[in-house]
């Protein structure tokens, strides 16, 4: 029996039950050695591959944001389980947000005035309300509107993060300029548009920051710069700016000596023109679009739409009471309060320009000087008085002893108001005429060109090292004053002027100017 039972016990192997099972043992040790080894090695080479695969830099480039960044971006823009802030409550605090809303009570009679001058003007009768008057009231009415976008923008900062919220706050602040600019278009005055857009240019790079770091840099040996953005808004000021000198150099060096000057400009010149315009404006905005993806949506996982590493501590200290904060107005109250801001804006602004012919002429001032100085400080007219009255404020309370502690980063948000300008607006004025079929082209007056090239070397120079103090501040105030004191004597190019006849053709002009020297 014994013998039987030992032949059951051994398995189809020949094996003893004990001797087998070692064996299995050590099987599976050596399989799961063998796996292990295949899984690294598969691991290894996926690895390996998506090294090679990822040579260029792809793996971590995100053109829009992740769904996660998505969603916090929803959730803080619904303010998810914080405090609303009521529409009543949202009213009250617009009507109480800053004293310059006295200055609402212009916006009715600059638009009485207007449409009185108006009827006088169609029954050829002596109009009762003066044009500079008129232009007077316009100019007052567009500051509270100013301020309007102003408090809109830093409200909206609350909802969207200071990242996004600058953007937002750049393009309403650039929306005066913009309007001006688009009403100029339609009006026909490419010459006064072209100034003007040079003067919106260089006041922004030169006279607010200046000012700005005048005021704030008066207590402290610095203040300190975005480093990740100045690095970026060298490189974006230098395109912008060259993109103006191509079209002018090229024209200079077609350009001959004498009557040989007046033959270059000529219609199929303006036609060459026109369409190489159009070429670089779309290239500009190719550039602008990039630019704001590399800032808002950098390189990496879940950057989008939030304060960059590199940002000094008073920007994430901003950051970080925003999104603890409590807004003084609701998201909708504040959309529906910009969109009406913008269409009053709108038609103030078109009656402004509609005065600034008789008011140019009853004062004798040149056009360049009109559009380079007085039409952009328009602009800054509601920064300006604020700026002034918080001078006087802390003059105040310095002397009552309780000074306000220095900022130490400082506002330099009016050189990214340049950029956006000169890569955006510009290019878009530019298409915009193009399907209106108005002849505004990028050849500016070799004049402007090179007040925009000076302008933007002192700024790069200023703000290389990422700091500031007062002493640079009055330097570009400085210099701001120059070129408004040349630009006063300075009656423009000829040549440039008669390529942006309109309406009509280059030999009109041409033709007008030769019956006029007759």
């Amino acid at each position: 029996m014994s013998e039987p039972g030992q032949a059951r016990q051994r398995t189809t192997n020949g094996h003893p039950p004990d001797e087998e099972r070692d064996i299995g043992i050590e099987l599976q040790r050596r399989n799961t050695a063998s796996s292990s080894s295949s899984s690294s090695s598969s691991s290894s080479s996926s690895s390996s591959s998506s090294s090679d695969s990822d040579i260029y830099g792809f793996h971590n480039f995100h053109g829009l944001p992740t769904r996660a960044g998505l969603l916090h971006f929803r959730d803080r823009f619904m303010r998810k389980g914080k405090q609303k802030v009521g529409t009543v409550q949202s009213l009250r605090a617009i009507a109480f947000s800053s004293w310059l809303n006295l200055f609402f009570v212009f916006i009715p009679l600059a638009w009485i005035a207007h449409f009185e001058n108006h009827r006088a003007e169609h029954h050829e009768e002596e109009p009762d309300w003066p044009y500079g008057l008129t232009f007077t009231l316009c100019f007052l009415a567009i500051i509270p509107l100013s301020r309007m976008f102003e408090y809109g923008g830093e409200q909206m900062m609350y909802y969207v993060g200071k990242d996004m919220g600058d953007l937002i706050v750049v393009t309403l602040n650039n929306a005066v300029e913009a309007t001006l600019a688009i009403i100029l278009l339609t009006k026909c005055e490419l010459k006064l548009l072209q100034s003007t857009i040079i003067g919106v240019v260089v006041l922004h790079l030169l006279l607010i920051p200046g000012a700005s770091f005048i005021t704030g840099g008066a207590r402290v040996e610095s203040q300190d710069l975005h480093p990740h953005l100045t690095q970026l808004n060298h490189t974006l000021l230098a395109i912008g700016v060259l993109s103006l000198l191509l079209p002018s150099a090229f024209f200079a060096s077609i350009q001959g000596v004498g009557e040989a000057a007046n033959a270059s400009a000529n219609d199929q010149t303006r036609k060459m023109f026109l369409q190489m315009s159009r070429g670089l404006a779309i290239i500009l905005l190719f550039v602008y679009i990039c630019s704001r993806i590399f800032l808002h949506n950098p390189p990496g996982d879940d950057n989008a739409l939030k304060v960059h590493p590199m940002a000094p501590n008073g920007v994430k200290h901003e950051e970080s009471d925003l999104e603890s904060g409590t807004p003084e107005i609701s998201q909708w109250v504040c959309i529906g309060m910009l969109v009406v801001t913008i269409a009053l804006m709108a038609a103030t602004a078109e009656w402004l320009v509609d005065s600034v012919e008789f008011v140019r002429e009853q004062g004798s001032i040149n056009e360049e000087w009109f559009g380079l100085i007085l039409l952009p400080i328009i602009s800054f007219s509601a920064d300006g008085a604020i700026a002034i009255v918080f001078f006087f404020h802390y003059l105040l309370r310095h002397y009552l002893g309780r000074p306000s502690p220095p900022s130490t980063v400082a506002k330099a948000r009016a050189i990214d108001l340049s950029i956006q300008f000169i890569l955006f607006w510009m290019p878009f004025i530019v298409l915009l005429a193009w399907w209106t079929n108005k002849p505004l082209s990028l050849l500016f007056d070799i004049f402007e060109v090179a007040l925009t090239i000076a302008a933007c070397f002192v700024v790069n120079y200023v703000t290389a090292d990422s700091k500031t103090n007062w002493a640079e501040g009055i330097s570009m105030v400085s210099f701001y004053a120059m070129i408004a004191c040349v630009s006063w004597f300075y009656t423009g190019q000829i040549s440039v002027r008669k390529m942006l006849n309109c309406p009509g053709t280059v030999a009109e002009a041409i033709a007008a100017g030769a019956t006029a020297q007759e």
